[in-house]
């Protein structure tokens, strides 16, 4: 018995990213947030997004070099160029949604 297609997977990953996006709206506070994603990511996934998200609130900033902020941050310049991307390149916005809204 074959499992399901590709489309079939695709259309559900969309699904239950849509889900989990949802559940985020529904958090008032910092707090909120906080219980959620410790029960929703491990140690290390919690880790890296707190790194990233530290990156681009240093990128924002400006004044600082990819070297800098390895130093400070002890990420890759690989990952700091990701963010750095993402935060200017990519049509998602995300970080420039939240950074602005600070």
């Amino acid at each position: 018995m074959k499992g399901p297609s590709k489309q079939n997977m695709s259309a559900r990953r969309r699904k239950d990213e849509k889900a989990l996006f949802d559940a985020f709206a529904k958090l008032k506070s910092g707090p909120e947030a906080g219980r959620f994603l410790r029960d929703l990511a491990t140690p290390a996934e919690l880790e890296a997004f707190a790194e990233r998200w530290r990156i681009a609130r240093l990128l924002d900033e400006g004044g600082h070099s990819y070297r800098g902020i390895s130093a400070e941050t002890g990420a890759s310049t690989t990952t700091i160029a990701r963010v750095a991307r993402f935060l200017r390149e990519e049509s998602h916005r995300g970080y420039r949604l939240v950074l602005d809204r600070l």
